[in-house]
């Protein structure tokens, strides 16, 4: 079943945190398996009220970053995930945060980031298309 029992796709809202000045992408690990990268992404949910404010309580939650949402990137759909993936500008970097102790975070460069992720391909592919990608 593609959909993985589910009717129609799940909703997941994925940020891709930069510091634009400094050309950096903000990866973290993955709680189920630390040796792997992601952004920070998650389900959306009634309560979110838009896809952004998903993206930024994701954000907050997995990487304990606070800023603002800047652009749209693109959406990526899966037979069982609908992925919408927004620019956030970092402002605030939480000491502590809800998921501090499960993960770790790092500030890397562009094609860092796009190495770390590149095992989940929906990540690497918004990569791709956010202002940090070099202009082809």
């Amino acid at each position: 079943m593609a959909t993985k029992g589910r009717a129609v796709p799940r909703i997941v809202c994925c940020a891709i945190p930069l510091a634009s000045t400094s050309g950096k992408v903000l990866v973290i690990t993955s709680r189920k398996r630390q040796d792997l990268w992601v952004l920070p992404k998650g389900g959306w949910e009634l309560s979110d009220g838009t896809l952004e404010r998903a993206a930024s309580r994701e954000a907050l939650e997995e990487a304990g970053v606070r800023g603002n949402i800047t652009r749209y990137v693109t959406t990526i759909n899966s037979p069982s995930t609908t992925y919408h993936f927004y620019e956030l500008e970092v402002t605030t970097l939480d000491k502590d945060w809800l998921e501090s102790r499960e993960r770790k975070r790092e500030w890397v460069d562009y094609a860092e980031a796009v190495k770390r992720v590149a095992w989940k391909t929906e990540l690497a592919q918004a990569l791709s298309l956010s202002t940090l990608a070099p202009r082809r």
